[in-house]
């Protein structure tokens, strides 16, 4: 008797474990079976696809395709800098269409109460109160334009316009000191007809002169860290060119399509952090980071556009900023069929002249378009006397030389050729 206890122990405990593992493989089981049902299904749907984009390394995904109006929707940031306030608002105002997103900057350089007057004007013009598509970034960045602190910017405003901007097509960048040559009729008639993947943006892989004094170089930029504008300083070191990724140089202005801004913000690809990593350290970053990402992400190697939509007139040979545009410019600006010009001075008489001969504006009113009814006066800003139908475009002469310059980009016979070469 005294033997066959331990046995009878072993055949209790035995049967505990198996009555246990037996119990947990239901659970599991119910638990299985739950899930599986047509509510739970329909909740685990509904939930993953909000979640937009998903993060799938190995197939590029972007926000769920949503029937796209006709006429498309453009998300701007305007940025400036201490004493751009006044040009900053002419720009905004000369760029705006009640369809469009609008950020505006103005970095740490600019006094408080300059930046509160920029806020005040926001708040209060009362076309932007009622349709809440302009916004300020209260939180101001410290921007050097030689490096990264521009970049660095740049996206972070195209999170906030992603974030709260709703449905835009292209995102734009300008600076206080950029004027559209075109009415903004003009431009989204004229985008209406083209696929809204491409991305305009300057770009070469061939860097020659810039390998050297902008590549191998090692730069700090102090606005990373610090609360007071200084000039970039420089490492002793030098660094070899990367091999794991092509560099691309080009304009610092460009219109990006909706997928690619969402490719470098949501992060579901590793390369846009690489490459902003990099050029942290780089000089002249702007005309690089989105340059070099874009021509080496195969999603987007096909979708660019060599061209910045903008006249710019440069010293031979070109220096670091381009010469200031005056009425001596006037014929070429035209002529060369860009939506966009810089660099204007502030207040130029040159910016009165494209007002009255090319965008039918009055001084500190909005652009007229099929949105805006005058009634006689360009200056009334009561919005439920001034927006009528934001897809009623009346497009001008702008849309005419606009429309030369893109048909001209993208037929021509080198097209594919420019493309991230």
């Amino acid at each position: 008797m005294e033997t066959n206890k331990p046995q009878q122990k072993k055949k209790k405990w035995f049967l505990a474990l198996c009555f246990t593992l037996l119990l947990s493989t239901l659970l599991v089981f119910l638990s299985v079976s739950n899930s599986s049902s047509p509510s739970a299904l329909f909740y685990r749907q509904t939930h993953v696809k909000d979640q937009v984009p998903d993060f799938v390394e190995s197939k590029f995904r972007v926000s769920p395709t949503k029937p796209r109006d006709s006429v498309p929707r453009l998300a701007y940031l305007i940025s400036g800098s201490m004493g751009d306030g006044e040009s900053l608002k002419r720009t905004l105002k000369a760029l705006y269409h009640p369809r469009n997103q609008y950020a505006v900057h103005l970095d740490l350089e600019a006094s408080a109460e300059e930046r509160l007057q920029l806020a005040d004007f926001v708040r209060n013009e009362p076309l932007f109160k009622e349709l809440g598509n302009v916004r300020m970034i209260a939180k101001a960045n410290l921007v050097t334009y030689r490096g990264p602190t521009m970049v660095t910017n740049t996206l972070h405003a195209a999170a906030i316009l992603l974030r709260d901007g709703g449905d835009w097509d292209w995102f734009i960048n300008l600076s206080a000191s950029d004027y559209p040559l075109v009415t903004q009729d003009d431009l989204l008639h004229t985008l209406s007809a083209i696929p809204r993947n491409l991305n305009f943006i300057e770009h070469t892989s061939d860097i020659g002169w810039k390998e050297h004094q902008r590549a191998k170089p090692v730069i700090i930029d102090p606005g990373l860290y610090s609360l007071h504008k200084e000039d970039i300083f420089w490492v002793t070191e030098q660094r070899s060119v990367p091999t794991a990724y092509r560099l691309f140089t080009g304009s610092a202005w460009m219109m990006l399509s909706r997928p690619f801004v969402e490719f470098c913000l949501w992060g579901w690809d590793n390369l846009p952090r690489i490459v902003l990593m990099y050029y942290a350290n780089f000089l002249s970053s702007p005309e690089g980071y989105f340059h070099t990402v874009i021509c080496n992400a195969p999603e987007f190697q096909n979708t660019t556009v060599n061209h910045d939509l903008h006249f710019i007139s440069w010293d031979n040979p070109p220096k670091q900023h381009p010469l200031f545009l005056t009425a001596n410019d006037y014929q070429r600006m035209v002529d060369s069929n860009a939506p966009f010009a810089r660099k204007f001075g502030r207040g130029d008489p040159v910016l009165e002249k494209i007002d009255s001969e090319l965008l039918g504006r009055n001084a500190d009113g909005f652009v007229p378009g099929g949105w805006l009814n005058l009634q006689g006066n360009a200056n009334l800003t009561v919005p439920p006397q001034v927006v009528a139908n934001t897809t009623d475009l009346r497009p001008g002469p702008g849309a005419e030389r606009l429309k030369r310059l893109i048909t001209g980009l993208l037929s021509a016979d080198d097209f594919n050729a420019k493309q991230c070469a």
